[in-house]
This record gives C-alpha cells, structure tokens and sequence, in this order.
C-alpha cells in the first residue's frame, strides 16, 4: 500500500525543486528625483539545476509596457535598469518577467517567470539639514 502513494508524497518535493524565486532588491519607497529617474533592481535564485545562466533575458513589466534590464556589476544573479516617471507621479505597479532557456533532451528549451507585482512609491524629497 505504502509503495502506491509513495510517489504522491514525493511530487511536491519534485515540483518545489524547480522553483524560481525573485527578490526585488528596490525600496518601497524613493524621495521624488529631479530628472524624474528611478533605479530598480532584482536578484533571482533558482533550483532549477538545467538553467542556462548566459539566456537570461530580465524585463520590467510596467503597464503594458516592457523595459530590458541589464546585469549589475560583479554580480551573476541580479539585474537593474532605470524606468522613468511622468513628473508628479506619486506611485508605479511592475513586474519582473525573466526569459531563459534550459537544457532538455534533444535541442534545449525556453521558458518565463514572473514576478509578484510590486509597488514604487515616490515622496517628496526631505531639504537638506543645515
């Protein structure tokens, strides 16, 4: 009887392995910038041993619209790019899409991720303390 349900038990341990998880290494918040420019940036961990780290391709997703990003320096797994606000926007919803491709028998294989959505919110810029 056990041998019957032994693969069921196993199976989320299976699918749990193959996650990808996604860190979204922006504040919540950001004092309002004079040209109107934010820096976003993420980090991505994945158990998913097929992965083909040089296929990354990281985007944000903001709206309807799609943003390329680019590696951050000395780093392997994290990504940043800059999205620009109309001026008097107090706040920005995104998503991190990334696009990659892993090994699979025969010709390797793409696939996605996507992010929870996320929040930027813009306040005003405290003066400088004299």
């Amino acid at each position: 009887m056990l041998k019957k349900f032994l693969p069921v038990l196993f199976l989320p341990l299976l699918l749990a392995s193959c996650t990808t998880h996604f860190t979204n290494l922006t504040p919540r918040q950001q004092e309002r910038s004079a040209n109107n420019k934010y820096t976003v940036e993420v980090a991505l961990d994945s158990r998913r041993q097929t992965l083909r780290w040089d296929s990354i391709r990281p985007q944000i997703i903001i709206g309807k619209e799609t943003f390329p990003m680019h590696p951050t320096a000395l780093m392997t797994n994290r990504w940043e790019a800059e999205i620009e606000l109309p001026p008097g926007a107090d706040a920005v919803s995104y998503q991190y899409k990334i696009e990659f491709n892993y090994n699979s028998f025969g010709k390797g294989k793409q696939d996605s991720a996507l992010s929870p959505e996320y929040t930027l919110r813009i306040v005003p810029s405290q003066p400088a303390a004299k």
